[in-house]
């Protein structure tokens, strides 16, 4: 079998051989052209560089720019100047048009980075991006090659120089035309959608033959670029409710297969001084920037950490003399926000204002007009709302409940560049319904469903101003409300002068704590002491500081100073522990101000049918404000739930008394359980309004109520809570414990069986909660685990196993005792059931 197969082998050889001989041996016809064979074809060399002029000929089409852009036929050569080459720009792309129902908007980021151009080996461009992870400021020590040696920037592109543009003798290149359509019209993520942003929106296949360049401009330190670019989508699965899920499935891709996005890219030069960096420092809100350090004479790596803001200049010495003596002084470039032209024309001065607020902090740092809003100019067709170069208040069609502040900074110093505020319009709608609910028991304008156009313009100039304290580097601060004591809440000449918060960037919203009869008629926050200070802290300008090391040791003291005043201090937006750093609270004690939030929504909840009637309408406005009251209601009980096992973060340096870490004071965390056993696991039933309730849901409010109580109940049992109660109180005797919390809420759960009254449904729900949330925590298995000062803890190998089965077992006789004596029968078949689970629980397994 084997030489048969061998022998055709061979034959089938044969025939090919003379098969392809027959073809070479074709008589050729007279003036016919011959082939040489392919096996004598020299391979392809690479194409050389043409003349200037024969590549860039009079057909050709050039703006003059940071990058020269030349449009010859249906490419685009762009000539690099020798003066750019390895120079770093940034470069930005943002929809300017995007498919309806994805939850992305024109306007939007999608992805930035640092690029820069660099020659080849052979009459060739590479285009390489970089990422700043490690750098060395000794570049001139040998740590220098370590450094690159591991910090290499990837190749996104390879350029053959078409063309050298030579000096005015002819003889030095100053310019290499290469030809970039392909960067543009094709998939390269840097100038395109991400990965993940392709798994978000459920996009795949890129389609060349239906993406295209729309336009180039180029200007002196920017260059733009618009493009057209169509996906293919992923199939939809077979369901049952085939309607397209919003954020999931674009519509558009539903209906056709394929989506199409437009998308600006900005290529701008970072700026060719770098502005000098100033030190983050955790005492002060500012969103930052770093990377490691190598010095040549250093024992370790360090990390750089800086503040991200703008750059404010004098204009020339004279000025900086001034501003040094005292005086306010007009900076070299100010800070200039552009509204969209989209934007309602109603709202346009109310978004201004609350841009032009900031003015008054910036002369805490010595400029004036520092800061100004404008309206975007008509028929400029020099300007573009997606360049770069300009900042801009970008207003979205969009049903989403939120607006956000951005910004695109210099990563090597952290100056920012521009940025892009995005604003939904159904921001209204979310601060109508704060708004209600949190001040409509003192402010009779608040008591509509639409509030008229005055109200709803300072809304809207708050959250302008909020945002916008974003952009110009500064993170939330939700300490500044803790500052203010809960009484001058209610004070009308304190809220006059300084408000409920000392900082706009606080999540402070509205004054809920004064009381109809207080008369406080200021219930918004605005730009107070801390805004003014951190715009000092960031942007003060020092004329003799030699160096970065200089500046910060005046910041230090400056810094130091200014802990002297509460109102002054930054609380983290991250920390889980602190009780002064909460969203949505107000004052220095949140039992306190919760209960005179509690007051307001009392008065509230009965008018809420009246205030939200539309006639025509069903209840859809009532449901959604119950809804945003309950939600309150439920923000006041997290509000105080963070007092138990909580810890104060103070950021502290050494040259600062005190210590960083303080336990949070037992007589308070005590108040915060009696709190919660008085205002919530007694049965609120004053939220159970059936007036209401008849109108908007099907059942009367005993889940929802028991809700409320298991997420209460959740946390203040959840382990890392536990573990802090562990490590505190073993520190102290005299500090909040574990078994002082569980014996608290056990007394106020089951205060029935003291007075041996009968359960009612509320009660006998809550405390089947309670008692399976002691059993869950008393047989902890060694996989529940948590984390506490970044170690990871095993609850089963603590204390608290033991005291949860401890707790059980005392209640456990309570309940034996209390369903001898009980004559309600619902009661009774309630706590006989509660003794036989836990008894079930402690049998061993």
């Amino acid at each position: 079998m084997i030489k048969k197969l061998t022998l055709l082998s061979c034959l089938l050889l044969l025939f090919s051989a003379s098969d392809v001989t027959a073809q070479r041996k074709k008589k050729v016809k007279k003036g016919q052209v011959t082939e040489a064979p392919a096996e004598a074809k020299k391979p392809d060399n690479k194409k050389e560089p043409k003349p200037y002029k024969k590549v860039i000929d009079t057909t050709a089409v050039t703006q003059n720019g940071l990058i020269d852009v030349h449009k010859v036929g249906d490419k685009y050569l762009f000539e690099i100047a020798d003066s750019l080459i390895g120079k770093e720009i940034m470069t930005i792309t943002r929809y300017s048009k995007t498919p309806a129902g994805g939850g992305i908007f024109g306007g939007e980021e999608v992805n930035r980075q640092v690029i820069k151009f660099e020659k080849g080996l052979n009459h060739n461009i590479l285009v390489r991006s970089v990422t700043y992870v490690i750098a060395t400021p000794d570049e001139d020590k040998p740590i220098t090659k370590a450094v690159k040696n591991s910090s290499a920037d990837p190749i996104i592109g390879n350029y053959d120089v078409l063309a050298y543009k030579k000096d005015a003798n002819g003889k030095e290149n100053v310019g290499y035309v290469i030809d970039m359509t392909a960067a543009f019209d094709s998939d390269l993520q840097t100038f395109s959608l991400g990965s993940i942003d392709k798994q978000m929106l459920k996009v795949q296949a890129f389609q060349k033959d239906r993406s295209f360049i729309q336009t180039i401009k180029s200007f002196p330190i920017n260059t733009e670029i618009r493009t057209v670019k169509t996906y293919t989508t992923v199939p939809r699965q077979i369901s049952l409710t085939p309607t397209p899920r919003i954020g999931t499935d674009l519509p558009a891709g539903v209906d056709a297969g394929v989506v199409t996005f437009e998308f600006n890219t900005s290529m701008i030069l970072l700026p060719q001084k770098p502005m000098r960096k100033r030190a983050f420092d955790k005492r002060v809100g500012y969103f930052a920037n770093d990377y490691d350090v190598f010095e040549e004479d250093s024992q370790k790596a360090d990390k750089e950490v800086f503040a991200v803001r703008w750059r404010l200049e004098p204009k020339n010495e004279e000025d900086a003399e001034k501003q040094k003596r005292g005086e306010l002084i007009e900076p070299k470039k100010p800070i200039v926000y552009y509204l969209d032209p989209a934007t309602p024309d109603k709202w346009k001065p109310y978004i201004k204002q609350g841009i032009d607020d900031w003015q008054e902090a910036f002369e805490f740092a010595g400029w004036k007009n520092a800061i100004r809003g404008e309206y975007w100019p008509e028929n400029n067709p020099e300007m573009s709302l997606e360049d770069a170069r300009f900042s801009v208040l970008r207003y979205f069609a969009a049903d989403i409940q939120n607006a956000y502040g951005p910004n695109v900074h210099d990563p090597r110093t952290g100056e920012i560049l521009e940025s892009h505020i995005g604003w939904y319009h159904n921001i209204m709608s979310l601060l109508r319904d704060w708004y209600l609910i949190q001040t409509a028991a003192v402010d009779p304008a608040a008591r509509n469903i639409k509030f008229d156009d005055k109200l709803m313009g300072e809304l809207i100039r708050f959250v302008a101003a909020h945002e916008v304290g974003h952009t110009l580097g500064l993170r939330h601060n939700m300490g500044a409300s803790f500052a203010t004591p809960v009484e001058m809440l209610r004070d009308p000449e304190f809220q006059k002068k300084n408000g409920h918060t000392s900082s706009i960037m606080d999540y402070a919203r509205f004054n809920y704590v004064a009381q109809p009869e207080d008369g406080v008629k200021d219930l918004f926050p605005k730009i107070g002491d801390y805004d003014k200070w951190a715009i000092k802290w960031g942007y003060s300008y020092f004329k003799d500081a030699k160096d970065e090391d200089s500046e910060k040791a005046l910041l230090n003291e400056m810094t130091k100073d200014a802990y002297k005043n509460r109102r002054l201090w930054f609380g983290t937006e991250t920390n889980p522990y602190d009780p002064r750093y909460q969203t949505e609270d107000l004052g220095d004690n949140a039992m306190k101000a919760s209960e005179y939030g509690i007051k307001n929504l009392k008065r509230i909840l009965p008018n809420l049918i009246v205030w939200s009637k539309e006639n025509g309408e069903d209840y859809d406005e009532l449901n959604g404000l119950y809804n945003s009251l309950t939600g309150q209601f439920r923000r006041y009980m997290g509000h105080v739930t963070k007092n138990v096992g909580g810890i104060y973060e103070t950021p502290k340096t050494y040259d600062m008394e005190g210590n960083k870490y303080e336990v949070v004071p037992s007589t308070i965390q005590n108040e915060a359980v009696a709190f919660l056993n008085d205002q919530l696991f007694k049965t609120p039933m004053w939220l159970l309004d059936q007036n209401v309730l008849s109108k908007i849901k099907p059942e009367n409010g005993v889940e929802a109520i028991k809700s409320i109580q298991d997420g209460t109940l959740s946390s203040l049992l959840a382990g890392d809570r536990l573990v802090r109660l562990l490590e505190t109180s073993s520190q102290n005797k005299a500090n909040y414990s574990v078994d002082e919390l569980m014996s608290d809420l056990r007394r106020g759960i089951f205060s029935e069986l003291r007075s041996n009254t009968a359960v009612d449904i509320y009660r006998r729900n809550l405390q089947k909660l309670f008692v399976s949330k002691l059993i869950e925590t008393m047989s902890s298995e060694k996989t529940n685990v948590t984390f506490f000062g970044g170690r990871r803890i095993v609850l089963a190998d603590t204390d608290i196993p033991s005291i949860a089965r401890g707790q059980l077992n005392e209640l456990k006789n309570q309940l034996k005792t209390a369903a001898a004596v009980s004559t309600d029968r619902l009661t009774k078949f309630h706590l006989n059931d509660l003794v036989a689970r836990i008894e079930n629980a402690m049998k061993p397994k």
